[in-house]
């Protein structure tokens, strides 16, 4: 046991160490749109083969597919197919929640069929008064299901946390201190009161959120003899591969329609809601909050967070086939707004913060811009917008986008616009 916990306690030291000497190393950023690079994006609508895409057939048959085994190959890696065998267990269900408005299921998912690790816990609102099954936000979060609620009764999570003590972080675990620590992004009340469920999972019960050579987590049961090869997944898409298996587990609730799920991420894990929306067509509308670099933000560009930075600062969020394209952003096969465009037609939603200029507002905008041509060929409204909007100042068709005031973060006035928005697409207000 001493051995064991000071080979875990030399492994942190070396990540603390190597992340401090990558922070000391890490390039200026770019602020300054004059320094952004002159860069021409592929098409998504010309094929390998250089064929131009004038039809929906073509499109589905051959140009997606190019376009998704890009992605997969090259940027976030493969994952596998879902567990033949997953156990869905309800563990608690309080009909009264929320003072009896809402009624809270705790579900843990486990991967291998079996009782025992890796376990997914999903923590699920749903309005009591509801007299069908109702439509759900899904989304993961950063340091457990416990953290986005003041209930006490919701279960405290077990497994290995980023290093916060504001969060109530101790040696990388949650402590009672932990609760309601990150309520503020999660209106649980605004959203039941909608008319929505709520679904959220903690990103580490799928995979931690650390370089830990992929040992832990899913990749445990995946790829436990050898890390993944250079065009598997990495940590982005464990993630956006968890949030598909726990859409597997809504298919069986009656409660909810599982036909209306948003999936919504922030920053990282708005990385990842994009990449499982991208992949999975089950969820029926997609939200990008402040995802930037390898997210909604245009790679090109170099402006804020790089390809340098992001892959030399979290090494285990892509494949390593990614790490080609550091410094060397135009022979990138693929950028961010054919990810998005792997989304169409349903719905997508892109926000930024005026604040936030690491997540780079303008690129995000820009990939929103240049995925429309896929919307309007698939016959949606597509986006209509040439030029950025002001700030606070949503747009809101088949596709959305709206820059706040205020800094990285998730607030109600973005709340606001993905409830509205969930209202046009789900209900058709």
């Amino acid at each position: 046991m001493k051995r064991l916990l000071l080979t875990t306690a030399l492994v942190f030291s070396i990540c603390l160490i190597c992340s401090q000497t990558s922070q000391a190393q890490r390039p200026k950023p770019n602020y300054d749109e004059a320094k952004v690079p002159k860069f021409e994006l592929p098409d998504p609508l010309v094929t390998a083969d250089g064929k131009q895409v004038d039809s929906a057939e073509l499109w589905w048959k051959v140009r997606r597919p190019e376009v998704l085994h890009l992605f997969e190959s090259e940027v976030y890696g493969k994952s596998p197919a879902a567990p033949q065998d997953m156990l869905f267990e309800v563990t608690s269900v309080k009909n009264d929640a929320l003072g009896g408005k809402a009624i809270r299921k705790e579900v843990s998912v486990y991967f291998s069929g079996k009782k025992e690790e890796p376990r997914m816990d999903l923590l699920i609102y749903l309005p009591a008064k509801a007299t069908k099954p109702v439509p759900v936000f899904m989304g993961l979060n950063f340091y457990g299901n416990h953290t986005i609620t003041e209930e006490k009764d919701v279960k405290l999570n077990d497994h290995w946390m980023r290093a916060n003590k504001d969060k109530g972080i101790v040696d990388h675990r949650a402590t009672e201190k932990s609760r309601g620590a990150s309520a503020s992004r999660w209106p649980i009340e605004k959203i039941i009161d909608r008319g929505y469920g709520l679904v959220a999972i903690y990103c580490g019960d799928i995979d931690p959120d650390y370089d830990d050579g992929f040992k832990n987590g899913i990749h445990a049961i995946y790829n436990a003899k050898q890390k993944p090869t250079p065009d598997e997944w990495g940590t982005i898409s464990a993630w956006a591969w968890g949030l598909s298996r726990a859409l597997d587990y809504l298919e069986t609730d009656k409660q909810i329609d599982a036909n209306k799920v948003a999936v919504m991420g922030h920053s990282r894990l708005g990385k990842t809601s994009l990449w499982a929306g991208a992949q999975d067509p089950r969820f029926a509308l997609v939200i990008s909050n402040d995802s930037g670099c390898g997210g909604a933000a245009l790679s090109r560009r170099r402006f804020g967070e790089t390809l340098n930075v992001i892959n030399n600062a979290f090494p285990h969020w892509f494949c390593d086939n990614f790490n080609k394209y550091i410094d060397k952003e135009n022979k990138l096969p693929v950028d961010q707004h054919m990810l998005i465009s792997l989304i169409a037609p349903r719905p997508v939603y892109v926000a930024s913060a005026e604040d936030d200029r690491w997540a780079d507002p303008k690129g995000e905008f820009l990939s929103v811009k240049y995925a429309e041509p896929v919307y309007e060929l698939l016959g949606t409204s597509g986006f209509g917008a040439k030029e950025m909007p002001k700030v606070n100042q949503p747009i809101q068709k088949q596709m959305g986008y709206h820059m706040r005031t205020g800094k990285h973060d998730v607030t109600d006035f973005d709340w606001q616009q993905y409830l509205d928005f969930a209202d046009t697409h789900f209900k058709g207000s």
